[in-house]
């Protein structure tokens, strides 16, 4: 009998509070699953800044473009995009704009993007530990300028996170990895990176891809002000 049916005849799959016998907790894979429905999103640290390069994938004409930004802005200096339940996503960005106003307001300076992923993870971990309650369906990729450092992290469902020098999140998420791991290069600048970035999309998404779907956000060392740029004034952009 298939492992997933034995969960479900079991029940450890009713829960996020029960292990597996094999040592997993159900909910948080079927959590882990939804992440990868979403759309793609690229980060990646650069010599300059750092930047997020998003596929926001309108599919209804009706729906008016700047209203589906998939790129957040937490603070002035850092941004966020996700990947899985939009919604959920939701909750914890505008929790994470939150603390970053607090944060001003309390020690007159600006919020480390490390703390906002920290406040992003902890509110994931405490959905996986107790009943009544379901994990957070979401992805969260967070990058922003601390002092003159540029730093870009991921969180998946279960509440941990690492610090990357690039990464991706959404739908195809560990083949568009796989390039970067081939591609990405330390010293790149953001004008190379989001060029990596639109080279990868095209790969990926093959006879489906249109820069008119995309959505670019970058913070420049320099000034560390969020910069938005989509759809084909990503490729003006380049030039």
């Amino acid at each position: 009998m298939p492992i997933d049916m034995q969960h479900q005849q079991m029940g450890y799959d009713r829960t996020a509070t029960m292990f597996s016998p094999e040592g997993t907790i159900v909910q948080v894979e079927y959590a882990t699953k939804t992440t990868r429905l979403g759309p793609s999103s690229i980060g990646m640290v650069c010599t300059d800044g750092v930047l997020i390069i998003v596929d926001k994938r309108i599919k209804d004409k009706l729906i008016v473009s700047k209203s589906a930004n998939k790129i957040s802005e937490i603070d002035s200096h850092i941004i966020a995009s996700a990947a899985g339940i939009v919604s959920d996503a939701r909750i914890l960005i505008e929790r994470s704009q939150l603390v970053a106003q607090q944060h001003r307001v309390t020690y007159d300076s600006a919020i480390e993007p490390e703390l906002i992923i920290k406040e992003i993870a902890n509110i994931k971990q405490y959905f996986t530990q107790y009943g009544g309650a379901r994990p957070f369906g979401v992805s969260l990729m967070v990058a922003g300028i601390n002092d003159k450092k540029v730093e870009l992290y991921v969180s998946d469902v279960t509440g941990n996170y690492s610090s990357y020098y690039a990464n991706a999140i959404g739908e195809n998420d560990e083949k568009i990895k796989e390039i970067l791991r081939e591609k990405y290069k330390k010293d790149f600048t953001i004008k190379k990176g989001v060029k990596l970035a639109l080279d990868i999309f095209k790969e990926v998404q093959e006879d489906k891809f249109s820069s008119n779907n995309l959505e670019l956000a970058y913070i420049e060392i320099s000034d560390k002000k969020l910069k938005r740029i989509e759809g084909e004034k990503i490729g003006e952009f380049l030039k």
